[in-house]
């Protein structure tokens, strides 16, 4: 069996990398393929496409679950680079969410504010974003317009910041729509339609023109190395959040995380509970220690919500 990893997934059909670079339209024994973009493989060469025989094990698993049905996004990263935009205003349930589900995977995520041009706005967002820059997590802005971005056009402290995030790593970007995700992808890699275009000759069938996430390796030089990649992934909407475990949600929350285990119940769901550390800690005081009360409200609507859940 032959080596691979998964860099497209078109319909029933999933592209594999070779370990020379080549590029090999495979199908998934039974009706069902369970590979994701990101996914190390053993395949079988056919007369005329190959089979996937093997998964191999995963270092993690980024995906999203709602009460009817799971959406698995990537396998394998180093990060995550989850891209908002000053304007539209950003959903900051949707930020918390896709942040929960990043730490339930142990996969970094990065926060990409765009449209650092619209100045009120974008400092508007900035302040929205001040609370999670104080949980930890690195917030980059950036301005990317489409058509006319260009790597070399960029500010020298944004472009340098943005390539040396993404130096030797694997990094999945994802983002709701109208956020500039598209010009970003377009920016870091010009060729990314023609590559699709060129998996949809091969294919010989317009119905596969659209994947759902796409591997692309970043030009040697720019970003270091080869081993430098991006996982392109469509926009979305929601996020569900319904395989965490709702007792395990505060360990995936920084602000939260701090007080673990300083509760006075070993099982404190840190909504009413005397003596419990986190409601000790709900304030509006914009600090490191503290907890904003629009957090906690946000926690309780997921913990509620998981509740529910039927997983």
């Amino acid at each position: 069996m032959n080596a691979g990893l998964v860099v497209g997934l078109h319909g029933h059909h999933v592209v594999v990398e070779t370990p020379t670079g080549e590029r090999v339209i495979c199908h998934a024994r039974g009706k069902k393929s369970q590979c994701v973009v990101g996914d190390r493989v053993k395949w079988q060469a056919s007369k005329d496409e190959g089979t996937i025989e093997k998964l191999e094990p995963r270092r993690n698993l980024l995906y999203r679950q709602d009460d009817i049905r799971s959406k698995q996004f990537a396998a394998n990263l180093d990060q995550v680079l989850f891209v908002l935009a000053a304007e539209p205003v950003f959903s900051e349930s949707q930020l918390a969410r896709a942040l929960i589900s990043c730490e339930a995977a142990k996969i970094k995520p990065i926060i990409v504010l765009n449209k650092a041009d619209l100045t009120v706005p974008f400092n508007e967002a900035m302040e929205r974003l001040a609370p999670y820059k104080r949980m930890g997590y690195e917030v980059l802005g950036l301005s990317i317009k489409p058509k006319t971005a260009r790597l070399e056009t960029m500010p020298d402290m944004a472009r340098e910041a943005l390539m040396q995030l993404l130096a030797g790593k694997t990094t999945f970007v994802m983002g709701a729509s109208g956020v500039g995700k598209s010009s970003l992808i377009n920016l870091l890699l010009p060729e990314a339609d023609l590559a699709t275009r060129e998996i949809s000759t091969a294919l010989n069938s317009g119905k596969h023109t659209t994947t759902t996430t796409s591997w692309f390796w970043l030009k040697e030089g720019e970003v270091g190395s080869k081993q430098s990649a991006i996982i392109d992934s469509p926009g979305f909407q929601e996020f569900g959040l319904h395989h965490v475990d709702k007792m395990l949600l505060a360990k995936l929350m920084p602000d939260f995380a701090q007080y673990d285990g300083e509760c006075r119940f070993y099982n404190c769901t840190h909504l009413h509970e005397p003596q419990c550390a986190v409601l000790a800690n709900v304030s509006e005081e914009e600090v490191d220690t503290a907890i904003s009360p629009s957090r906690h409200a946000f926690y309780a609507r997921v913990f509620e919500e998981l509740s529910q859940s039927k997983f």
